[in-house]
């Protein structure tokens, strides 16, 4: 974009009105402006912080299949794990992702359930880098943490 000189980050451009993505958003204006690479567009991750909380990033299915994207989506309960206990006995939620089966790649992931913010960001990553489910399910989670429902999601896909 040769010749433009200014630059809208966070709030004011409009976009995606998220603090961390307005941070992005300045960390991308400098490099254009220093002559670095630019990335590509990010997912956009994003909480909503209820009681349970619900976290996503990525495309939802309906979006994916817009796309002419061919989906498979998994579900797991986000409870189904030990560290859920750590959480109380009357842990709720569910565990979503949406995979591109042409591609076997996570495209989008929902959670729901206390504190499951926390593993928006590996499903980000897993988005971003388009690293392969053969690849993930070699991704050993702690024990015992919320994380490990990934092992029940990849389970949850069949595996080719």
């Amino acid at each position: 974009m040769e010749g433009y000189w200014l630059y809208a980050v966070g709030d004011v451009n409009g976009r995606v009105l998220l603090t961390h993505m307005g941070k992005y958003q300045a960390k991308v204006a400098a490099d254009h402006i220093l002559g670095r690479d630019v990335a590509v567009a990010a997912p956009v991750p994003r909480v909503i912080f209820t009681d349970p909380q619900v976290a996503a990033v990525g495309l939802t299915e309906a979006k994916a299949t817009e796309q002419g994207i061919d989906v498979r989506t998994v579900s797991v309960p986000t409870g189904s794990v030990a560290a859920a206990s750590i959480h109380g006995e009357d842990f709720v939620g569910t565990s979503q992702l949406v995979v591109d089966v042409t591609r076997e790649v996570v495209v989008g992931a929902t959670f729901t359930g206390p504190g499951v913010s926390e593993l928006l960001h590996s499903a980000t990553v897993a988005i971003m880098g388009e690293v392969p489910l053969a690849t993930l399910r070699h991704a050993v989670p702690s024990f015992p943490t919320l994380s490990e429902v990934w092992l029940n999601l990849l389970e949850a896909y069949p595996a080719h």
